[in-house]
């Protein structure tokens, strides 16, 4: 019997209004979209940017066949629980078993069949043994991220490039207020996921005795709420402790402020402009 106990991963939905037939339950061909919806937060969870790690592999996953078998329904505004594993990884083919709980209960199971193949040709081909091990990994509970230290020799590329993505090329602040003076002699650090793609990045400067500043905090859109950004704030934060600083702040979006609320830091003062972009100040004790 499928439990909850057999999923690392969940997304969890809430059952929206257009979901629900005239018997008022979930239409049974929704289940397959929530399947859908939490394969991509799956992906999320290897660290895996699909588009581009399909790219990166030089393939892409076609559906062979999928299968649901309904067990009890879902109603309106149910809040409902999706999870997502590898059942087997075969020479091209990748099956997925899915479960929908609600709460303890399970609901309803699916297993989707992908087929490794040529985008262009749709011809199988075998499934790359890089992206065979991080399932494997993700499976056996390892952690699907690392984050690296260093100087601007050694990470500014990567860190560039992100802050570049994010800063410059999504939230249009000027290129020349980017880059400055404390980039060549802070620490930076850099999460990569497990084929080596830069995915967050971060800053951590000296701001007073005692006090550090961690700054420039970037995350790959598409790994937003992946708990990366955490992996790379931790870091910075445990940097400062371990040279003796008592405190850190930072300069936060108010957009990102609940972000570093939930790792311990309180807000300081006012509202304030910075490059076009409410901010405001926070401050974490160590």
């Amino acid at each position: 019997m499928t439990t909850r106990d057999d999923y690392r991963f969940f997304e969890r939905l809430r059952v929206r209004w257009a979901e629900v037939d005239l018997q008022k339950i979930v239409f049974n061909g929704h289940y397959l979209m929530y399947f859908d919806t939490a394969v991509c937060g799956w992906w999320r969870a290897l660290a895996l940017p699909y588009h581009d790690t399909m790219a990166a592999l030089d393939g892409d996953l076609f559906v062979r066949k999928s299968t649901v078998e309904y067990l009890a329904s879902a109603r309106y505004d149910e809040q409902i629980d999706v999870g997502v594993k590898t059942a087997r990884i075969g020479n091209s083919s990748l099956v997925l078993a899915c479960a929908v709980f609600r709460g303890d209960e399970l609901l309803v199971t699916g297993e989707l069949v992908y087929v490794f193949a040529n985008p262009a040709t749709q011809t199988s081909q075998p499934v790359p043994a890089a992206l065979r091990e991080v399932l494997q990994a993700f499976d056996a509970g390892e952690p699907m991220v690392h984050v690296r230290q260093g100087g601007w020799n050694a990470l500014g590329a990567d860190a560039g490039a992100l802050r570049k993505q994010v800063f410059v090329d999504e939230q249009k602040i000027p290129a020349e207020m980017e880059w400055d003076a404390a980039d060549p002699v802070c620490l930076h650090a850099v999460a990569y996921n497990r084929l080596g793609v830069p995915l967050a990045t971060g800053r951590l400067v000296e701001y007073a005795p005692g006090v550090s500043k961690i700054g420039r905090m970037a995350v790959a859109a598409t790994m937003r709420g992946s708990r990366i950004g955490r992996a790379v704030l931790d870091n910075l934060v445990q940097a400062a402790r371990e040279r003796g600083d008592t405190q850190v702040l930072l300069h936060a979006q108010c957009s990102a402020a609940p972000f570093y609320l939930r790792a311990g830091f309180r807000q300081q003062g006012e509202r304030f402009d910075e490059a076009g972009i409410a901010h405001v100040a926070m401050v974490l004790d160590l």
